[in-house]
């Protein structure tokens, strides 16, 4: 089970650290309006991502219940140490809690590039606050799943 936690956790990092790519585009300027150029790219991203790229985007969700499965399946073992485990469970469980309950579903808002550029551009920067959150968590996580191995 440590082997597919860890291999989840490792193409999660992967799934964000490509989203951050495009979100990065929303931290100039800070506030206010970000330029049209920069909302319809990252916007045309999160559509492929959420609505186009079906049934492959499923894949994410997949691996992300997956990924938890086997950290709860980890907690069953002698192998590992529990504490562990439970710091994986918990950081795992608050990159996936966020996305499942408020970034996907924001990702799907911007994709559907509607309504005024404003609201846009601060839909585009709270997907970059959480990716950069859940990334911590998940990064966190795999470290302590890697330490595991040493």
């Amino acid at each position: 089970m440590h082997a597919a936690a860890t291999a989840g956790l490792g193409f999660l990092f992967a799934v964000l650290w490509f989203d951050l790519m495009f979100d990065v585009q929303a931290t100039r300027p800070k506030r206010g309006e970000l330029s049209r150029d920069v909302v319809v790219s990252i916007s045309s991203d999160y559509r492929r991502v959420t609505t186009t790229a079906r049934p492959m985007n499923r894949l994410v969700a997949v691996v992300m219940l997956a990924t938890l499965a086997a950290l709860i399946a980890e907690l069953g073992t002698a192998g590992e140490p529990t504490w562990a485990v439970w710091v994986s469970l918990s950081l795992t469980g608050i990159g996936v809690g966020l996305a499942a309950v408020r970034t996907v579903r924001n990702a799907a808002r911007l994709g559907r590039d509607v309504g005024e550029l404003a609201a846009q551009s601060e839909l585009a920067r709270s997907i970059l606050r959480d990716h950069i959150l859940c990334a911590l968590a998940i990064a966190a996580a795999l470290f302590v799943q890697l330490a595991l191995l040493w």
